[in-house]
């Protein structure tokens, strides 16, 4: 089967999956912007900003060094996977457990100690769902997409299943009568607490269903390899951390940046955080794509041809990336309606973030050198590079210009390690990817994008027609420029 065909199908699997379940995902947040005041909603924000800096440092790398060491064929996959499986279940449940002492203290550095349960809760998820991540590697590596995909959107149904009981159902019934027998059930002090809760008890249904792949996981542990696996891996949690630096650190930033009280600043981190929301659809893309990349450029490595390969790869993931660019912006009038009327005063974030994610995405599928040559080291740096950017972007421009700098800092960050990545993969694994057509692409994008603002706002022309016909017209010249070749292409 033609490599890119099977690529596409298996992102295709993931990412019914990734759609399906974030969609479901996605509802929550017209339901939390409808329902929560902008600093409730900045309160979940928060919380979940740090849960993404915890959930790399607690996978360790291992879901990538899994990978690398099961394509290598030095041990049996089976002690491959029973040594990764028994270091992190040993390490999160001994975080679990300093969690749990800690959780008053915790509570109250981030200024929430009526709240120390959440610190629990939280550690709780991140320990479920890292323990799990090892499981979905073996299900990814075993080519068991539709097993992946199926528990994957059953854990985010009964999040989101979670949210409506609680938030339409045990809420409004207090809301309505305290004292009824569904409004009994509601604690007010909780508040937004239940979006945790409903969150711990969709890992823990997802571990349950994991169960097949942790049977026997536990036998076939090696010294030797877990030593060789954490030296492979443990780079890639500065990857992750600098990654997260990069794409979570101004939602937990902004709180401590922004120049008003803590009340605003968290009002003005809900409407951020909300429309953030709004660039999911690229994100959706980008995580499906990750799931079915990482093992298909393992394994196509060897390949004579795989250097062309991944340039096709890579000309196809930007077409489809500024597809969804334009997709939203285009038709951003529409997807508005997402966020509560509150919370709209943050759209003109939204084309940056999208288009500082595209980016995110052309990095992944530059970040094969250091994969493939085993320089996880020197890829560390490249991220740390970022998030120093990051950082530094942010200190800046969120004090003069709010949230607006948060968006332009993961823009430029992004726009550097796209930069240095490229740059390093020419000496290191040269890949003779077309750069007049992914550079053509993304002109063509902010190009398409630009003239929509100028008929829109400049000639008053409805917004819908214009964002068909431009949409129209980028698909149109898709299938001129590459359709047709791809479709009489041979298989590789």
């Amino acid at each position: 089967m033609n490599p890119l065909k099977r690529l596409a199908s298996q992102t295709a699997v993931y990412g019914v999956s990734s759609v399906l379940g974030r969609f479901l995902n996605y509802l929550l947040v017209p339901l939390f912007t409808y329902t929560f005041a902008p600093a409730q909603y900045g309160v979940v924000a928060e919380f979940y900003a740090y849960m993404g800096f915890f959930a790399v440092l607690l996978t360790f790398g291992l879901e990538t060094g899994y990978f690398r060491f099961r394509a290598s064929g030095e041990q049996a996959p089976q002690v491959v996977y029973a040594t990764a499986l028994r270091f992190m279940v040993l390490a999160n449940l001994g975080f679990m457990l300093v969690a749990w002492f800690l959780r008053q203290p915790a509570a109250d550095l981030l200024r929430h100690p009526q709240h120390s349960e959440y610190i629990w809760w939280c550690a709780a998820i991140l320990a479920l769902d890292s323990i799990g991540a090892v499981a979905f590697a073996r299900l990814r590596a075993e080519n068991q997409a539709l097993r992946f995909a199926v528990i994957k959107v059953l854990e985010i149904a009964l999040n989101v299943g979670l949210n409506l009981v609680f938030i339409l159902g045990l809420r409004a019934a207090f809301e309505t009568d305290p004292a009824s027998l569904l409004g009994r059930l509601w604690d007010p002090a909780v508040g937004v607490g239940y979006v945790l809760i409903a969150n711990l008890a969709a890992s823990g249904l997802k571990i349950l269903m994991l169960a097949p792949q942790f049977k026997g996981g536990l036998r076939g542990f090696d010294g030797a390899l877990a030593r060789r696996l954490l030296r492979y891996s443990l780079p890639m949690v500065v990857i992750g951390l600098a990654g997260i630096v990069n794409e979570m650190l101004d939602r937990a930033a902004l709180k401590y940046l922004l120049p008003f009280d803590d009340a605003t600043n968290m009002a003005q981190l809900g409407i951020y955080s909300a429309c953030y929301k709004l660039s999911i659809l690229m994100t959706l893309f980008i995580q499906a794509f990750r799931y079915a990349g990482e093992p298909f450029f393992f394994a196509h490595a060897k390949r004579a041809d795989a250097g062309r390969t991944y340039a096709a790869v890579l000309n196809w993931f930007v077409i489809c990336c500024v597809f969804l660019f334009l997709l939203v912006t285009l038709f951003l009038d529409v997807f508005q309606y997402f966020v509560g009327a509150a919370y709209r005063e943050g759209l003109s974030v939204v084309p940056v973030l999208l288009f500082a994610n595209l980016l995110l995405g052309i990095y992944v599928n530059l970040s094969i050198w250091y994969k493939l040559t085993d320089r996880t080291l020197m890829g560390a740096w490249v991220s740390l590079i970022g998030a120093a950017i990051t950082v530094g972007v942010l200190l800046t421009l969120i004090p003069r210009y709010g949230y607006a700098g948060a968006a332009w800092a993961h823009l430029a960050c992004y726009s550097a390690m796209v930069l240095i990545s490229y740059v390093l993969g020419r000496r290191y694994y040269p890949v003779p990817y077309d750069l007049k057509r992914v550079f053509g692409y993304l002109a063509l994008g902010l190009g398409l994008y630009g003239l929509s603002r100028a008929m829109v706002g400049g000639l008053a022309w409805h917004p819908l027609p214009v964002g068909a016909s431009l949409l129209a017209l980028f698909l149109a010249l898709v299938f001129l420029i590459d359709g047709r070749a791809l479709i009489r292409r041979r298989p590789i």
